[in-house]
């Protein structure tokens, strides 16, 4: 059994990699920004029987992030994985029309919310001698794409941030995973489009996208891999997809 704590876990994801996560057998610490939808979350895996922990704080406060987790008791402090899954995209303007208030959200979560996450968590693992960092990168960190540019950079600086990573732990029994999802259907598009929901839904017609699911289950597997055995990346596209921007939409 595993302790394994995963950010932006109220939805998506996260939220899939919870469940996958609670039916291993593990033990969750679960982080998001919406305490009504922790705590249901909480009481669902409870119900089977999982061990929960919630901890409400968003991924890019720094200070918040920090009270939470020097702030866990002996008995949680093990963090065995650490699943950087909070992140989003947010508008499809070109990138001289692009809204700054959106790209700061964006760097704030997906590039530096994962460094302040890895820095609070990573020294302990290596204390332990054990652990394991899966980051939610995507397909988007590979090659831009129209009105995407920004999000694209903040994919790219993760996927470099993971293996980086994995380079300065390489002398220790840490590992470090690098997950590229391609189509996902979560409220993703809905976010990006601001709560658009017919934009959002545009994007998942004439395809079967991957699920929040699908990934879990990379996810899962890799942190159930042999301890000699380190995934360190792995890209998962839906099977008319074959890059970020090359979809062939079915009739």
């Amino acid at each position: 059994m595993k302790t394994v704590l995963i950010t932006g876990a109220t939805s998506g994801i996260g939220l899939a990699c919870a469940r996958r996560f609670a039916q291993n057998g593990d033990r969750l610490i679960l982080n998001g920004r919406n305490a009504q939808r922790l705590a249901d979350i909480q009481a669902e895996l409870q119900a089977g029987g999982t061990e929960v922990l919630t901890l409400c704080f968003d991924v890019r406060d720094r200070e918040a992030a920090t009270a939470c987790i020097r702030g866990l008791t002996r008995d949680w402090q093990g963090i065995d994985v650490l699943v950087n899954n909070a992140g989003l995209a947010l508008g499809l303007e070109p990138e001289y029309e692009g809204s700054e208030e959106d790209w700061e959200t964006m760097i704030d979560t997906n590039i530096k919310g994962l460094l302040t996450m890895t820095r609070l968590v990573v020294p302990g693992m290596i204390e332990r001698g054990r652990g394991h960092v899966i980051n939610v990168g995507s397909v988007a960190g590979d090659a831009a794409y129209a009105g995407g540019a920004v999000y694209c950079a903040t994919k790219a600086a993760v996927k470099a941030l993971t293996d980086g990573l994995r380079i300065d732990v390489a002398g220790t029994p840490v590992r470090v995973t690098n997950l590229k999802p391609g189509l996902v259907e979560t409220n993703f598009s809905r976010t990006r489009f601001h709560g658009d929901e017919d934009r959002a839904a545009r994007v998942y017609q004439g395809i079967t996208p991957l699920t929040g699911d699908d990934i879990a289950d990379v996810a899962v597997y890799a942190a159930n891999a042999p301890e000699h055995v380190q995934i360190a990346e792995v890209l998962i596209l839906a099977t008319h997809q074959a890059s970020a921007s090359l979809i062939v939409r079915q009739p």
